[in-house]
C-alpha cells in the first residue's frame, strides 16, 4: 500500500494522465486541504498520494462471535488496543482465518473495506478502492479517517468510530455549503439508519434469547426464526417505506449469523451524543475536540456515562 504511492499533484500535473482519476484526485486534493484550513483536521501527508491496490477492496475484516452470543471475538493489539474483528491485506487469507475459527464453532463472516488508516503513524495514501464512490462519500471518508488521527481512543472502538462519523456528517455538510451545493434529505443515509435499527432490534432480541436457558436445539430453532424475522421487517421496510427499492437485498438474502451483525452500531452508537456536544460548544471545531478530548481521557465507565447523558439531552 505504501510502496504505490504516486504524489497526488504529480499526477494532476501530468498531460498524459487519465482524465478520469485526474478529475477525482483534484477533488480529494481540496477535501483534504478544506478538512484542515476548515475542520481542524491534520494537516500532513496524509491522503495527499495516491496508491493503486489493483484489488477491490484496501483489507478484508475478520469478524467472529459464538453460536449463542451476539459478542465479539476480540482481537488486541499493542497500539490501538482490542478490536471487535482482525483485519488482513489478503482476502485468502482472511478466508482462511474465518473458515478456522468456523470450525472451532463459532459464528463467522468476512466484510471487505474500501477504506484504511495507520492514525497517521505512516501518510495513508487516497486508495483506488476509494474512489469508485461519489464525489460526497469520497470527502466524507477522507474527513472521517483524519478525524481518527485527531481523536482516538485505544480500545474503544464505539467512541472511535462514532467521533469520526460525526465529523463525517458534520464535515460533508460544511463541505457541501462552501461549494454552495443544496443541503438536500440525504436519503441513503436516512435509509441506512432505517436499516441498521432494525438490525440492531434483531441483534437485541437474539441476546435476550442467549441469555435464556434453553436446551441448544430449541435456542438453535429460535435462533433460526429471529433471522427470518428480520429478513421479513427488511422486505417490510422496503416495500413500503422505500417503495420496492433497497440497497441491502444481497446482504439480506446472503447467510445471515451472529458474526455479520457485529459491525452495527460500531460506527454510529453515539453520534448524537457528539451532535449535542458540537452545538453546546457553539459550532465551533477546536472548542468541540478539545471537549471530545477531555471525554476520551475519563475511564471507560465515565466514558459511556458522559456519552450516555449527552445522548439522553440529544432527545
Amino acid at each position: 500500500m505504501l510502496a504505490a504511492r504516486q504524489p497526488i499533484a504529480r499526477i494532476i500535473a501530468d498531460p498524459t494522465a487519465d482524465a478520469t482519476l485526474k478529475a477525482r484526485l483534484e477533488l480529494a486534493d481540496k477535501a483534504r486541504t478544506f478538512a484542515s484550513d476548515r475542520l481542524g483536521l491534520p494537516r500532513n501527508a496524509s491522503y495527499t498520494d495516491y496508491a493503486d491496490l489493483k484489488r477491490p477492496y484496501a483489507t478484508w475484516n475478520v469478524f467472529a462471535a459464538p453460536e449463542f452470543s451476539v459478542q465479539a471475538v476480540e482481537n488486541c493489539y499493542l497500539l490501538v488496543g482490542c478490536l471487535a474483528y482482525r483485519g488482513y491485506f489478503d482476502r485468502q487469507r482472511a478466508e482462511a482465518e474465518a473458515a478456522r475459527l468456523q470450525a472451532n464453532g463459532l459464528d463467522t463472516w468476512v466484510g471487505g473495506s474500501a477504506a484504511y488508516s495507520t492514525l497517521g503513524w505512516f501518510a495513508d495514501p487516497i486508495l483506488n478502492t476509494m474512489l469508485r464512490w461519489d464525489d460526497d462519500e469520497l470527502a466524507a471518508t477522507i474527513f472521517h479517517e483524519l478525524a481518527h488521527q485527531r481523536l482516538f481512543v485505544k480500545g474503544d472502538t464505539e467512541f472511535n468510530e462514532s467521533f469520526a462519523t460525526f465529523v463525517q456528517y458534520e464535515g460533508l455538510r460544511e463541505w457541501r455549503a462552501a461549494r454552495g451545493l443544496p443541503l438536500e434529505e440525504d436519503i441513503a443515509r436516512k435509509q441506512q439508519d432505517e436499516f441498521e435499527q432494525i438490525v440492531l432490534d434483531a441483534r437485541e432480541r437474539l441476546r435476550v434469547l442467549y441469555a435464556t436457558t434453553l436446551p441448544a436445539d430449541v435456542m438453535r430453532a429460535r435462533k433460526h426464526e429471529e433471522i427470518e424475522r428480520l429478513r421479513a421487517d427488511y422486505s417490510r421496510l422496503r416495500d413500503t417505506q422505500w417503495n420496492g427499492k433497497g440497497g441491502y437485498d444481497d446482504w439480506i438474502k446472503s447467510d445471515i449469523n451472529n458474526a455479520k451483525l457485529l459491525p452495527f452500531g460500531l460506527y454510529r452508537r453515539w453520534v448524537p451524543a457528539f451532535t449535542v456536544l458540537f452545538a453546546r460548544q457553539s459550532d465551533q471545531w477546536t472548542s468541540f475536540y478539545a471537549a471530545a478530548e477531555k471525554i476520551a481521557h475519563l475511564d471507560a465507565v465515565a466514558r459511556t456515562k458522559a456519552l450516555s447523558a449527552l445522548q439522553a439531552a440529544e432527545r
